[in-house]
């Protein structure tokens, strides 16, 4: 049972991966069993109830009634699962703890639903492919969840590094560093560092890791027949993330808003939109497979588009047609701390916000590749109509129109192309398939979840 001191650190250090606040007991107690279930799955975590996500203590009754509710309803969940509940007094107001261990015979199943942990949310399972697929991994340890048995806390783990975090994640500083550590769940029960907190904190994470940094590279032209510039980014993956960017801006076409001068600082206008960037980049850090130990994350920079790749392909138990409208992590440990400091996006709105601002920009949509790596495509600024022109000979007014569309939204749907071109549905169909044909269009996924792929090559000779 912990320590009035170490519940007022745990309220201090907020919601996260380990960590949910209730503010008052709900109706229908299966919403609390569900965090129960999902913490089970994982690794474990702690459940307040009479605090709320400000992480203010505002006290809650817990009377036996309630209780006995709450147990009868823990004693769903199957296989069966030992909790420890109790209350604790803090300013004269009660709060219930429900301490909840990383259940040893995985996978917990409430009600027929397995719900697990992912960030700082709980997550319904809720097709077949995901469900086996955490049957299959259920007793696969994630990566960032292991020992890493060779770092020193003291020696290994700088407290500028710390600092750093604690003042992104906006703790509390009375809090001290270890206790921060424990509160966040870095420690194994052994008393080890996990190896995310070791990519998180380290002095020289690639020391343990080898491939867990990004490698930069800057081609001229095209293809990777002439190499410009190539460096390797490393320490924590945070400050990966800030090099990172920092070379792409020393790449990229970034000019300035000139309504940001006097003493506000100056608005950037990059060429490609930087949060596009910012979420590829991420996304990579947080989602890569970090088992796989003989490839790292790559950023290449070609005159025409930019690829950011990482290791593992699309994350397992998201299929295809669900891409961009949910989220699930390899890693849920670092997506819990990204989230801490506010890096990452919940639900997989960042697909989302990615493709919107490149259509703002004027731009073409992200592209996707999931097999093996996962790579994200941005194409940098082109004239479009110059490159049509280049193959006026072979296209049509309605097949250039049908290119326009795609263009500008790779989501379009052939009934849309239709009503668009204004021509029949087997005109559209004919066209593209003539597009097709010349390799400047694909279909990625399915007709109804899936997008279409503009190859913008140049024509024989051209």
């Amino acid at each position: 049972m912990m320590t009035v001191l170490e519940l007022e650190n745990l309220i201090s250090s907020g919601e996260g991966y380990n960590t949910e606040f209730k503010v008052s007991f709900p109706s229908k107690v299966k919403e609390i069993t569900e965090e129960i279930c999902a913490f089970a799955n994982a690794a474990g975590g702690t459940l307040l109830i009479g605090v709320d996500d400000k992480n203010t203590i505002q006290g809650v009754a817990f009377d036996n009634a309630k209780r006995s509710v709450l147990q009868n309803s823990i004693g769903e969940i199957s296989p069966t699962l030992h909790c420890e509940i109790h209350t604790m007094e803090i300013e004269g107001k009660e709060i219930v703890v429900i301490e909840v261990p990383s259940g040893d015979n995985k996978p917990y199943v409430l009600s027929g639903a397995i719900y697990v942990r992912q960030g700082p949310n709980s997550q319904k399972l809720t097709t077949v492919e995901e469900m086996r697929d955490f049957f299959q991994q259920a007793d696969r340890i994630y990566f960032d969840e292991a020992p890493c048995k060779t770092i020193d806390f003291e020696k290994d783990i700088p407290d500028e590094n710390i600092r750093q975090f604690r003042e992104l994640a906006g703790l509390n500083n009375a809090i001290d560093d270890e206790q921060v550590f424990s509160n966040l769940k870095l420690f194994t029960k052994d008393s080890f560092l996990k190896n995310g907190a070791v990519l998180f904190f380290a002095q020289d994470p690639e020391i343990f890791f080898e491939k867990a940094v990004v490698r930069c590279v800057a081609f001229e032209g095209i293809d990777k027949r002439f190499i410009i510039d190539d460096k390797i980014m490393t320490g924590t993956l945070y400050q990966q993330f800030l090099q990172s960017m920092e070379w792409l801006k020393g790449k990229l076409d970034v000019r300035y808003d000139i309504e940001g001068a006097g003493s506000k600082p100056r608005n950037e206008l990059w060429e490609i939109p930087e949060t596009d960037f910012k979420e590829a980049i991420i996304n990579a850090l947080a989602h890569r497979d970090y088992y796989e130990k003989g490839a790292r994350i790559t950023i290449e920079l070609f005159s025409d588009r930019v690829e950011i790749s990482n290791p593992g392909g699309l994350v397992s138990g998201i299929p295809r047609n669900e891409f961009g409208k949910r989220s699930l992590s390899r890693n849920p440990l670092i997506f819990g701390l990204f989230e801490r400091i506010r890096m990452v996006e919940q639900i997989g709105s960042g697909i989302i916000r990615m493709n919107d601002l490149m259509q703002e920009a004027n731009l073409t949509p992200p592209e996707f590749a999931m097999d093996g790596m996962f790579t994200v495509t941005l194409r940098r600024p082109f004239d479009f109509k110059k490159w049509v022109d280049r193959w006026v000979e072979k296209l049509t007014d309605n097949r250039v129109k049908i290119l326009e569309e795609v263009h500008k939204d790779n989501r379009v749907t052939k009934k849309e192309l239709q009503l668009k071109v204004g021509v029949s549905s087997s005109t559209i169909d004919n066209n593209i398939n003539t597009l097709k044909e010349l390799g400047l269009i694909e279909r990625e996924g399915s007709d109804r979840g899936g997008y279409w792929k503009i190859n913008y090559i140049l024509p024989r000779g051209g």
